[in-house]
């Protein structure tokens, strides 16, 4: 009967071994010197600091110093991690902050901040999470956001009042209770 076990001893290299102890074995995710931030993440950790722009197609976790603009397209989730200070203006599809950031935060799918996050500067998301303990403070705008509908709205609301007001009324004044006939 087959085994998995006697597969692997029949010559096939574990994966590690072949890219020289870099490469992780993909069923092993305690490697991950993060927790809780999914493998394949790209990371600025605590010693690293960046000034500039830095764009990108593939999640990020930061939990360094980074001054400037963070900018991540397609389907990215960038993260701050607790020790990560960041002075920029971010856009992501996801942000999870819980660390410092100040500047303008673009999430364009969810802003999820943290019990240690700290937020000082504009939001814009569709949906957002604040969890007990977090500091969130400017601008907010959340949900889905139609600039043009509610103009035409209150226009057209506005012609309708207007359109009202200037017509004299078919049916005659009604009574108050004061005013009854007995």
């Amino acid at each position: 009967m087959w085994k998995k076990d006697e597969v692997k001893s029949q010559g096939t290299p574990d994966v590690s071994s072949v890219f020289g102890g870099f490469a992780t074995p993909p069923s092993s995710d305690s490697s991950n010197s993060f927790p809780g931030v999914p493998r394949g993440t790209a990371s600025i950790s605590q010693g690293i600091r960046i000034k500039g722009e830095v764009t990108g197609t593939e999640d990020l976790f930061v939990d360094g110093f980074v001054e400037g603009k963070l900018n991540l397209t397609a389907n990215c989730c960038l993260t701050v991690g607790p020790n990560g200070n960041v002075r920029a203006d971010l856009n992501a599809r996801e942000i999870i902050v819980r660390g410092k950031v100040e500047g303008k935060v673009i999430a364009r799918d969810k802003l999820q901040i943290g019990s240690t996050g700290m937020i000082t500067g504009e939001v814009q998301t569709n949906r957002l999470a604040i969890e007990d303990g977090a500091t969130l403070r400017g601008k907010v705008e959340a949900g889905k956001l139609e600039m043009t509908k509610p103009v035409e709205n209150k226009t057209a609301a506005a012609a309708a009042a207007a359109s009202t007001t200037t017509k004299p009324s078919a049916q005659p004044p009604s009574l108050g209770s004061e005013t009854a006939a007995d």
